[in-house]
């Protein structure tokens, strides 16, 4: 922008916005994790999107550590045949870290959006079956490798479980943080005996 960089302009902005209102209240972080761990897309709403017959990109980083990959991956096979998944080396700001690379499937997607592409062609998925995607436990053995791809799945659930329950312990202790901080020490003056 002129002379100065887009990542100056974003922090000065950012930097304007702390200053003026602070960091994120309190409510706004409940509501914010709240969202997080109760959002939930319905098989009906998958369908919509998809009778919609609009060309869709899934563009996250592989190393957000906040929104895992595997539920990009899910979402975009969900989406199939409709959706291209693009993984990029970044993490939960990956717009922000690879400006250049999202800008870049983004102007894929325009044009081919606007060359009428066919779904299938768009798509670099596999073929989905019907229904919904269940991922089993155990696997057939193949030369690419898909026990790794099983671990990879197992280390991936465990790694949400953990923090899941990090999160739990988190919010449980910021709620005992706060009713401690509430509860006002009683002056006792000293007794006339």
């Amino acid at each position: 922008v002129g002379t100065t960089t887009r990542r100056a302009v974003l922090y000065q902005e950012y930097v304007k916005g702390i200053s003026a209102s602070g960091m994120q209240s309190n409510c706004g972080f409940d509501g914010q994790i709240n969202a997080c761990w109760t959002h939930k897309i319905s098989r009906l709403d998958l369908e919509s999107i998809c009778s919609a017959g609009f060309l869709i990109s899934v563009i996250h980083g592989r190393h957000d550590v906040i929104a895992q990959l595997s539920h990009a991956t899910r979402l975009a096979k969900k989406l199939h045949p409709y959706a291209r998944m693009v993984e990029l080396p970044g993490g939960h700001l990956v717009s922000h870290e690879r400006t250049d690379e999202v800008n870049d499937a983004l102007l894929e997607l325009i044009k081919a959006s606007t060359s009428k592409i066919s779904p299938y062609d768009w798509t670099n998925l596999p073929k989905k079956s019907s229904g919904w995607n269940i991922t089993p436990l155990t696997r057939k053995s193949s030369p690419e490798g898909s026990r790794s791809s099983v671990m990879t799945d197992i280390i991936g659930r465990l790694q949400m479980f953990l923090l899941f329950f990090f999160g739990l312990f988190m919010l449980a202790f910021e709620f005992m943080r706060r009713g401690v901080s509430r509860v006002k020490p009683v002056r006792v003056n000293a007794a006339l005996t």
